[in-house]
């Protein structure tokens, strides 16, 4: 009996949602010669068409459903067709290039925002509809973000952080290595604090600015002068006042970490994921699995640092020997953390690298250890789970938002097709069709 209702109960479900949108001439039928996306199926799913209505997935159909007369076709019957992706930490407010550790002495807030808008668009063009930035200054990502969300600007959906936290002398201390009589010193209103009173109201004024999550650097980091890559950075305290913070206004903590002492901190501190995580033991990783926090690999940002320290001059000395350790250390870390089942979610510290080139990643994860399509899943599924987004984006079902790109050839084949996307479609607006740019 079961088995004679379910195909009757799909035939008046579509019935139902024909009814919805049948005679809209703006619903838009987008024609699919294969869907590849983690939630729905392990493999490629053969032609479909996505219905899209307004900004939304009205409807995933088998074949090729033809629109009313007047409704718009978009045909991608030759292509691949995958959810939006995710890009869990990016910087979109500023690009490194040679030399540029002292832009933020020479270059003035506006130049940085404009900026930051080609960054955003070309990150939408390359198919990352969606990203968790992690941190810039002058809240310009907070501004880009509304530019985006307003229609003034091309970008993905931007969920921002305002400025990280750190400690004095630490990751995010842009006056560490410089001479204090000639570098204003920074504050909490800059996020540089210390001790439980001075991080809550570091804390509290990234909230009040506007951001979505916490960022704080829980061990020192690579591009900094000062620090030590592997080295804690806030105590236990400081680390739980921080995520209870955030937690007491609903919003989550994210921590850079590369170093193993840092990221237990940050873990037990309850944050919802770990940036990086070059120097974490399998201890620290199964803590993770056991508390369900994700990790946040950026492979791209480790061997972009590792190749451009080669070129002398590109990063002051003390930076340059770091990368060269940091780097090549961050696959194998990376591979530890999957096969003990920590859960992964992609993102790649753009701006450390050129924006746009985001997809480099997934080629570093297959060659680290996972499956095309498990480092799709991070991409697809991970990050909009992470930030607590899935129910609105994240795949290709009815009722989300009509996030749809295209590739090519078959990314479950060969991950670095995705490094070329054809199609970018976000919440129903097209920004790119046949490798071109369509949008305003």
């Amino acid at each position: 009996m079961t088995l004679l209702l379910k195909p009757i109960t799909l035939l008046v479900c579509a019935a139902v949602a024909s009814q919805a949108y049948g005679d809209d001439a703006s619903a838009v039928h987008v024609h699919c010669g294969h869907i590849v996306d983690p939630t729905l199926s392990d493999t490629a799913l053969g032609p479909h068409t996505i219905i899209v209505v307004g900004e939304k997935i009205a409807e995933v159909r088998p074949g090729r459903v033809a629109p009313e007369a007047n409704g718009q076709l978009v045909d991608l019957s030759t292509s691949y067709c995958l959810p939006g992706l995710t890009d869990a930490h990016t910087h979109l407010s500023s690009q490194y290039d040679r030399g540029g550790f002292v832009d933020f002495l020479t270059r003035p807030p506006a130049e940085v925002a404009l900026r930051s808008t080609q960054f955003a668009a070309r990150t939408l063009l390359a198919g990352f509809t969606t990203v968790r930035d992690a941190g810039g200054n002058d809240l310009v990502d907070i501004a880009l973000r509304g530019a985006v969300a307003r229609g003034d600007i091309i970008g993905p959906r931007i969920f921002a952080a305002a400025n990280a936290i750190s400690i004095t002398g630490g990751h995010g201390d842009s006056s560490g290595g410089y001479r204090e009589d000639k570098i204003i010193q920074p504050s909490e209103k800059n996020g540089v604090a210390d001790g439980v009173a001075a991080v809550t109201q570091a804390t509290r004024l990234a909230i009040k600015r506007g951001a979505d999550h916490i960022k704080f650097m829980a061990s020192g980091g690579v591009l900094s002068q000062a620090d030590n890559a592997s080295s804690p950075q806030f105590t236990q305290e400081e680390m739980n006042a921080i995520v209870a913070t955030a937690r007491d206004h609903g919003l989550k903590a994210l921590a850079h970490a590369h170093g193993d002492e840092g990221a237990r901190r940050a873990v037990m501190a309850g944050v919802a994921s770990i940036e990086h995580g070059t120097y974490i033991s399998d201890d620290t990783y199964r803590l993770m699995k056991k508390s369900g926090t994700y990790l946040v690999p950026t492979l791209i940002a480790g061997m972009t640092v590792a190749e451009n320290a080669k070129t002398p001059g590109f990063y002051p000395p003390s930076v340059a020997a770091k990368a060269l350790e940091v780097g090549p250390r961050m696959g194998a870390s990376f591979a530890r953390a999957h096969k003990i089942g920590v859960k992964i979610a992609f993102g790649t510290d753009a701006g450390v690298f050129p924006h746009g080139q985001n997809a480099r990643e997934f080629q570093y994860m297959v060659e680290n250890g996972m499956t095309p399509l498990e480092a799709i899943r991070a991409a697809t599924r991970g990050g909009p789970e992470l930030m607590g987004l899935f129910d609105k984006l994240g795949s290709l079902e009815r009722g989300k938002f009509a996030d749809i790109i295209a590739v090519a050839a078959d990314p479950l084949a060969d991950v670095k097709t995705l490094q070329d996307v054809r199609f970018v479609m976000k919440a129903g607006t097209i920004y790119k069709r046949d490798g071109r740019r369509v949008a305003p």
